[in-house]
């Protein structure tokens, strides 16, 4: 049997992070230890689970700048340069494996013009200029879910998303994938990489990529 795979994961208490955090609980002999690191406790719970609650996302990494806080500077604090500066602290620590959960689009023929898109490029191409032993980026559409904190307009989204999969499936899985399937998908990549057996050192993960990795075994 193979030795269980340590790791970290952000954004635990997240719509995608929760769903794989529970994922990898779920396989104790796979993952361990999984630490996390939130600004509030994860609702998942397991042996393996070692979860730092830090309110302050600075002290996630030392060497992170700070800056002035107005709406659209602090979304691309935390959007990009946190995860930019988590990446590069990890390849300092070791770390083999890095996963990024991106998000489709990203390089579409207006992400220039898209701030949205421009943090998750920026964050790619940092991921990727690292040069960990492997990278994996996992660009799902539309998360369709439960947040513990609904959101108005995405519940409605998420409705009409689903409702079109009743319609026909491949329209719902052209615009969007479960949260649990992303995360299903994500702890296969993850371990295929550690196999040895991913297809790149940087791989990318499509929506339909997230759906064949996702299926129920």
């Amino acid at each position: 049997m193979a030795s269980p795979i340590s790791v970290a994961v952000f954004g635990s208490t997240g719509l995608t992070g929760s769903h794989i955090l529970s994922s990898l609980l779920a396989a104790e002999s796979s993952w361990n230890p999984v630490h996390t690191i939130s600004r509030r406790a994860p609702k998942a719970q397991g042996p393996n689970l070692n979860a730092v609650v830090e309110a302050d996302t600075e002290k996630w990494s030392a060497s992170l700048k700070g800056l002035p806080t107005t709406p659209s500077v602090q979304q691309w604090k935390i959007d990009h340069d946190l995860n930019v500066e988590l990446a590069k602290t990890a390849k300092e620590a070791g770390v083999k494996t890095f996963v990024f959960i991106s998000s489709a689009g990203t390089r579409g023929l207006l992400s220039n013009y898209v701030p949205y898109s421009q943090m998750k490029v920026g964050v790619e191409d940092a991921v990727k200029g690292l040069e960990f032993d492997h990278s994996i980026i996992v660009r799902p559409g539309m998360l369709l879910g439960a947040r513990e904190e609904q959101r108005f307009v995405e519940k409605g989204a998420q409705s009409i998303v689903s409702g079109l999969g009743l319609v026909h499936k491949g329209l719902k899985n052209a615009l969007g994938q479960d949260v649990d399937v992303i995360a299903r998908a994500t702890t296969k990549a993850i371990k295929l990489a550690n196999e040895g057996k991913a297809p790149s050192k940087h791989w990318v993960l499509e929506g339909a990529d997230i759906l064949k990795l996702g299926a129920e075994e």
